[in-house]
Parts: structure tokens; sequence; C-alpha cells
């Protein structure tokens, strides 16, 4: 039967190396050795010399090649090995160790994390993405920025099953960003029912995060948190769409007030009514609605008018 392929080639190995205490005294002691021997034959002269020469330098310089097998490894850090080409196994214990000295390590983001060198950091790292411009669902242009908070979980597949998992987690990023912003709205739609990244942004969040995580499993990263950082219209149709939200702000305030004064003028005629304090026929009623209206649904303060009658001069 054919075995699938997952994307994955390399399973990590966790190594429990020796204390490199006693490598480092036992170096000491072949160096220290090494240099007793050639002082000894030197001194000692006759046929001798050169046989005791020859082997203080042999073991000094073994000595001197067992402290390549010395490694530290700082909390919340990684050693990756190799043997010949091959993997030898991951260090993720922090302590003072000796490995085999034929043994190197292997960071291909060397450089890309600060400080790091050949280590690989087990720390949550911060990735901020740089704008960039997406269409939404409606197809309008957007400026969206996300902000991903990531770890390394699997060495192994950190650094074999990819390039270089800190560039990789960037396009990665950039490719998600554009699938999920072009399945939702900018803003809510008129009913309201729907997701918007504007609108949405706890959902919207975890959208994200679970896109970005499908895409990276394969780098051995754990995305522990993607969040939207910026969001904007584009600069060309950014003025048009403020006018936009303003009118439908505008219709928005303008229906509450509509419909709180229709309220109270409703209010007052059954008051009036009821409490038997005038009698209006249905003309002198639909002025009276007219003028409240007017007075509760105008931009201005109403200004009274006072009404002195007429009076007849002779």
């Amino acid at each position: 039967m054919e075995e699938k392929n997952t994307g994955r080639q390399t399973e990590e190995r966790v190594l429990m190396p020796k204390s490199g205490w006693g490598m480092l005294c036992v170096d000491i002691l072949l160096v220290a050795a090494g240099i007793a021997l050639c002082v000894f034959g030197f001194a000692a002269g006759g046929a001798m010399t050169a046989l005791f020469m020859f082997a203080g330098a042999v073991v000094a310089i073994v000595g001197l090649f067992m402290f390549g097998g010395l490694k530290t490894v700082n909390p919340n850090e990684a050693l990756v090995l190799t043997l010949f080409g091959k993997y030898y196994g991951s260090i993720k214990k922090e302590g003072f160790f000796w490995v085999n000295p034929f043994c190197s390590a292997i960071n291909p983001a060397a450089g890309a994390v600060v400080g790091m060198g050949k280590k690989l950091s087990l720390k949550a790292m911060t990735l901020n993405n740089e704008k960039q411009k997406v269409n939404d669902e409606d197809g309008n242009p957007i400026e969206i920025g996300v902000v991903v908070i990531w770890k390394i979980v699997d060495t192994a597949h950190a650094v074999f099953d990819v390039d270089n998992y800190v560039a990789f987690i960037s396009t990665q990023c950039d490719a998600a960003i554009r699938q999920v912003a072009r399945q939702y709205p900018y803003d809510v739609s008129e009913n309201g029912d729907e997701k918007s990244l504007r609108g949405s942004s706890v959902e919207i969040a975890d959208i994200l995060r679970r896109e970005i995580q499908s895409r990276v499993e394969i780098a051995g990263i754990e995305i522990m948190e993607a969040r939207i950082a910026h969001l904007a219209y584009a600069p060309e149709i950014a003025a048009a769409m403020l006018q936009r939200q303003q009118a439908s702000a505008i219709i928005a305030a303008r229906q509450k007030i509509v419909d709180g004064a229709v309220s109270m003028v409703e209010m007052a005629l059954k008051k009036l009514g009821d409490n038997d304090i005038v009698h209006l026929d249905e003309e002198r009623k639909a002025a009276m609605v007219s003028n409240l209206l007017v007075v509760l649904c105008g931009n201005k303060d109403a200004q009274p008018v006072v009404n002195s009658g007429s009076s007849l001069l002779t």
C-alpha cells in the first residue's frame, strides 16, 4: 500500500545528553596530560623523545577536539544537531551538555531572530505583518495589517521541512489574510446579520488564527493569537466611504427622531382627550400634529410666535 504523503519528512527526536561538567574535566585533563607528555619527552631526551612528543600532541589534540562537544542551552531555547548530514536530535532542555563533537548545530533562520545564532527560540514571538491592500467580499479595496503571536513546538519540522520558518510564516500570513478578508465585508450589512471585518473583530481574529495555523502546521509552528492591528478603506475610496457612513448615521438618527416625535404627539393627543382639557376637531388636530412634528423634528430651536389677536382702529 502506498504511504500517504503528509508533507512532513522528519520526526522530532529529543535528546537527553550527558552533563557537560564531567566531560569538561576530562577534556582539561587530556589537554594537561598531553602537555605533560610533551614536556616529559623533551626533558628526558634520547630515543623516546619523539614518541613522547607525538603521544602528547595526539592526547592534547583529542582533548581540544572534545571541547567542541560542549553545548550550552538557555531556557526556552533549542539546539538542532546533525551528524554527517543526517538529523541527530534536538536538545530542548536548558543546561550545560556534552554531545558528539562531530555534531553540528543548524538553524536556517539564523539572523532572522536577533541574537539566536544557531539556536532556535522556543519563546512566543511576534510577527507584525506590513499593511497590505486586499479586496473585501463586496470588492472594496481595503488596507489591513495583522499581528501574529507564534512559537515553535516542533524543532525538526521547523528546520528541515521548510526552507526558512520565519519567511515561511510571514508568507503564509499574507496568504491567509487575503483568503479571510475576501470572505467578509468591511462593515456590517443593512440587516446586520452578517459578520464583518470591522464589526466582528473577535470572530474574524479566531477565524484568521485557524486559517494561519492550518497553513503553518507543516513547519511545527503554533499560532497562539492573531488579531487585526490596522483596518481602513484604501485611500482612493476612503472619502466616498466616509460620506456613505455619515449619510447612514444621519438617516438612522432621523429615523429615531421621527419615531420619538410620533410617539410624543400620540401621547399628547391622548392626554388631552383623556383629561378632557380641550376638544379639538380634525382640522385643529391636524394643525397641532403638524406644529408638534415641526418642533420635535426640526434642526433648530422653535421660535414662539405670540398671537395677540386683532383689533379694529377707528
